[in-house]
């Protein structure tokens, strides 16, 4: 039986060295939120006279978002009648919502197990400028109001498997 296994956590955390890795263990396709959708979203900020990298801005959320998120789930749920599928994205939304895990369990006709992926804000900043890709530039330049928006990392409102990356090495536990 296929299942689909959701990466969460702020930028910076760990969600994409951790997704690979559950992904190998669960011999599970892998979909990070920005290699499934990227072009298509540089592009059509360019051409629509917004900054390509930007990925923090309300114009972004407001037109971007939920696109980019239902194109994960059609994929996801094109691959799941042969494989089980780990997805790695923020969903700071989603884990608010109590309910979040079954009603998206109804929609791609699979049981979802989320995982969250969390660390300390300074290694988050450190990860991120280490990674010196252009839309983190924002978050940087505005780092208070990038750490107000991401809040304390208040974990999900469901069971989840927790995963405290403290640098480079990822332990789960499970949190309930």
């Amino acid at each position: 039986m296929t299942g689909v296994y959701i990466v969460c956590g702020s930028p910076g955390a760990g969600k994409t060295t951790y997704g690979k890795q559950l992904a190998t263990r669960k011999g599970a396709v892998f979909l990070d939120i920005d290699v499934s959708t990227e072009r298509l979203v540089r592009l059509a900020l360019r051409q629509s006279g917004h900054d390509p990298d930007d990925r923090d801005s309300a114009h972004f959320k407001q037109i971007f978002r939920t696109p980019v998120y239902e194109q994960l789930f059609d994929i996801a749920r094109d691959n799941l009648s042969v494989n089980s599928v780990v997805i790695a994205g923020p969903f700071t939304r989603e884990i608010q919502d109590a309910h979040w895990p079954q009603t998206l369990g109804q929609h791609l006709g699979a049981v979802v197990e989320v995982h969250y992926v969390r660390c300390r804000p300074d290694i988050r900043r450190k990860r991120l400028l280490s990674r010196a890709n252009p839309r983190d530039q924002a978050k940087l330049a505005d780092w208070e109001n990038y750490l107000k928006y991401y809040g304390n990392e208040d974990p999900p409102r469901f069971d989840h498997v927790r995963i405290d990356s403290p640098d480079h090495v990822a332990v789960a536990e499970v949190e309930k």
